[in-house]
Order: C-alpha cells, then structure tokens, then sequence
C-alpha cells in the first residue's frame, strides 16, 4: 500500500493540528493553575475551577523566538458574592500576568 502526497500531507495536517491540541490543553492547565496560586496569595476565590480562551496571536518572547500569546478569560470574587472577570496571559508556556481588580473593601 502507497501513500499519494496528498495523504501524506493530509496525514501530517492532522498530526500537527493534534499536537496543537495538546500543547493548547497543558497551557490552559498551567494558567489554571497560575490563577490559583494568584488567588491563594490575593485572596480571591476562582469561580468555575475554568479559564476561557479570550485571545490568541504570535508574539517573540525575550529572546526573540515566536511564541504563541494567549490571553484566558476567568471568573473570581472576593467575597464569594460578586463576580468578576480576571485575565491570564500565556506566552508559550510561560505566565506573562494574572489581572485582577482591587477588592472593593470597607473600613469600619
């Protein structure tokens, strides 16, 4: 059995777009766990245990190499009452920032 280019090629398509997905999944597990430990250190509470993709682009990172940039969506809350909305940002596979609001607190 032969293989035509065009098979080769599809084949290789679907090995690349499956090797995509799984770089994309350890990433979204890091910035889970980078919102977690932002959480534990600022006293927020993560709602959902989840992140969201928000954005995606290329960017080089200190050493001038292309990385993939991805912004992740996710919601906290202080008090355990109000949600709010925080992003991660990833370069690769490296934490880039955790935003965050202040707590709006009252002083008595």
């Amino acid at each position: 059995m032969y293989l035509s280019l065009g098979e080769i090629l599809i084949l290789f398509l679907f090995g690349a777009l499956g090797l995509y997905f799984l770089d994309a999944t350890r990433v979204r597990e890091l910035a889970v766990k980078a919102v977690e430990r932002a959480g534990e250190r600022d006293d927020f509470q993560l709602l959902d245990q989840s992140v969201h993709i928000n954005r995606l682009s290329l960017s080089r990172d200190q050493q001038g190499r292309w990385k993939i940039w991805r912004q992740y969506r996710f919601d906290y809350s202080f008090d355990g009452v109000v949600r709010e909305q925080g992003f991660v940002i990833m370069l690769g596979k490296h934490l880039q920032a955790v935003v965050v609001s202040e707590p709006n607190r009252t002083l008595h």
